[in-house]
């Protein structure tokens, strides 16, 4: 197992009493914190106004790779790339980098795994591994970042909706948000960076404490808690009503429009009586819905609605003044629904091994 230390998982004060423990001035700290987050560098080699006695040192302690690429697949579009990454631990997990127009949009993991059990989703499926920390979470988005730069592109937009619940990994999941949205770091503005929650409401409750800037997504998929006790777990420990009182706490507080995000199986939850309930339900709230034909796995038999249930699904939804899109779905033909590459890539190391 790798035993350096990611240089991603220091912040500034740990950089800079990291250097002052090896004889160097502060300064370099701020130097080292530009390579990483401004210029991206992809190892202490790289940081050439650093003496080399003291790259030589930063390379025998720290690492700027703290897991190594498994494979890479591409959509047949050319609009989507998903990377599976080993971490020293054995686990995996999942980046996603879509094109959509002008804007680079990365789908990253918070956790290796998932606890909230959704019935639909790969990652909930394999059940939950760990937390991770700031480091691999940030070095996902700087992976992606210097390979954009290559071409003269950079990324655009953040999406915390790869494997894990962000809001169950709350510290380390917001530490890296500060660090992307902050001026001296990767600086993304704060509203490029959407969190993704399955309803965890004592987490929904502080982050509007907290003032946060960045966009909350409510991944909902069900207007009823009959419907949704089905799908997500988590909706016998906090049903409907408690999760709407935090969203309204959370838009009082924050007066930040709330994003639902809405996974259209047919015959389960895209019927004209969901819509009507959800309508009901959000009817007069600052609030947008996104519908998404469901990506399917193998361990769920639902399947994704067709585009006339779709169209109804959302008609309804205007009828009560709710407003809605449907969101264009990539990667579909490479699974790049979280966690699948993760599977596939888990089970044929298994059948080489039986």
């Amino acid at each position: 197992m790798n035993t350096l230390t990611n240089l991603y998982d220091l912040s500034f004060d740990d950089l800079t009493q990291l250097l002052a423990q090896l004889g160097e001035p502060n300064f370099r700290a701020r130097q080292i914190w530009q390579w990483l987050y401004q210029q991206h560098a992809a190892d202490v080699s790289e940081m050439t106004n650093l003496s080399k006695s003291l790259r030589d040192e930063l390379a025998a302690a720290v690492t700027t790779h703290p897991f190594t690429l498994v494979t890479t697949q591409h959509s047949s579009d050319g609009q989507t790339k998903k990377a599976l990454f080993l971490l020293p631990d054995g686990n995996y997990i999942e980046t996603v980098l879509m094109q959509y127009n002008k804007r680079r949009t990365l789908c990253i993991s918070t956790q290796a795994g998932c606890a909230m059990g959704c019935v639909f989703c790969a990652t909930g499926q394999m059940g939950f591994f760990r937390n991770l920390t700031v480091g691999e979470i940030m070095a996902q988005v700087l992976y992606f970042a210097r390979e954009l730069s290559q071409v003269g592109e950079r990324v655009t937009n953040i999406v915390m909706m790869g494997m894990g619940e962000p809001l169950h990994n709350y510290e380390n999941t917001l530490t890296a948000v500060d660090r992307l949205t902050a001026p001296d770091a990767f600086n993304l503005g704060a509203r490029k960076i959407t969190i993704s929650t399955v309803g965890l409401v004592p987490a929904i409750r502080r982050y509007a404490d907290e003032q946060r800037q960045t966009p909350l997504a409510i991944s909902l998929h069900a207007a009823t808690d009959a419907e949704r006790n089905k799908l997500i777990p988590i909706n016998k420990r906090w049903p409907i009503a408690v999760l709407m009182d935090a969203i309204h706490y959370y838009i009082e507080k924050t007066n930040r429009r709330i994003t639902f995000e809405w996974a259209l199986i047919n015959g389960k939850n895209d019927t004209l009586e969901q819509a009507q309930k959800l309508g009901e339900l959000l009817r007069g709230m600052l609030c947008h819905v996104n519908l998404i034909p469901l990506n399917p796995t193998a361990a769920y038999n639902g399947m994704p609605s067709s585009p006339e249930r779709v169209e109804a699904f959302q008609q309804e939804l205007a009828r009560y003044g709710v407003s809605s899109t449907v969101r264009v779905r990539r990667g579909i033909d490479i699974q790049a629904g979280c966690g699948q590459l993760r599977d596939r890539v888990v089970q044929n190391l298994q059948k080489a091994n039986d």
